[in-house]
């Protein structure tokens, strides 16, 4: 071979970017997804779990089906809810949307 043809043969290898550099798009695709979408959901689901494990009676709460109720007992998996006078349903604890601060308007008040 000659010195101009290697010399154009190294060049192009030279020139050429290392093999992990192709993998460094995907790297911040991931992050970004990582960051904007998995993580705030993650801290979602935590506050709705902790926010159901501190469920006690007396507390006035919103079904997923949209009931709200006072508790009226609460068990591992069940809540019963008074729903007005005389009406007490059961209902999975796992289906509370969320627990209403104290001084709202009152269910069965």
């Amino acid at each position: 071979m000659s010195s101009a043809t290697l010399s154009l043969l190294a060049a192009a290898t030279a020139g050429a970017p290392p093999a992990w550099t192709s993998f460094v798009p995907f790297l911040g695709m991931g992050l970004v997804f990582y960051f904007l979408l998995l993580r705030p959901q993650m801290q979602q689901q935590k506050k709705q779990r902790a926010k159901l494990a501190a469920i006690k009676k007396g507390d006035q709460v919103v079904t997923a089906g949209g009931l709200i109720g006072k508790v009226t007992k609460v068990e591992d998996l069940y809540v019963d809810l008074e729903l007005g006078p005389n009406v007490k349903v059961r209902a999975v604890r796992a289906t509370i949307a969320d627990v209403m601060q104290p001084g709202g308007v009152a269910a069965n008040d």
